[in-house]
């Protein structure tokens, strides 16, 4: 069973910043795809960005400049440096692992940002 353990969210105001971060339980290979979804009020759950093992990223257009994903591959930990924050960023923001034996999800982080 993998475990995901998020942290970092809270309430930010517009134009602000916040840093989660996100490690998978010992014993999952550093050789998987790792990233950021989130899910607003009413909305479907989104990608917010992905990042391979090997630092390939992939971004939503909504956070493109704005979002940086990064990991740490011998701490089985991946990042989200969330920038110039909007209203329509707040979300619960879930973290996510692809393996051989199949998704896997964090229990999730809330992100409000206010104006």
């Amino acid at each position: 069973q993998v475990q995901l353990v998020e942290s970092g969210g809270g309430l930010v105001q517009a134009g602000g910043s916040l840093r989660l971060s996100c490690t998978a339980s010992r014993g999952v290979d550093n050789i998987y795809p790792m990233g950021w979804y989130r899910q607003a009020p009413g909305k479907q759950r989104e990608l917010v960005a992905t990042i391979s093992s090997g630092g390939i990223t992939n971004y939503a257009d909504s956070v493109k400049g704005r979002f940086l994903i990064s990991r740490d591959n011998a701490k089985n930990t991946v990042y989200l440096q969330t920038d110039s924050l909007k209203l329509e960023d707040t979300a619960v923001y879930y973290c996510w692992i692809g393996t051989a034996r199949g998704a896997y999800w964090g229990q999730g982080t809330q992100v409000t940002v206010s104006s």
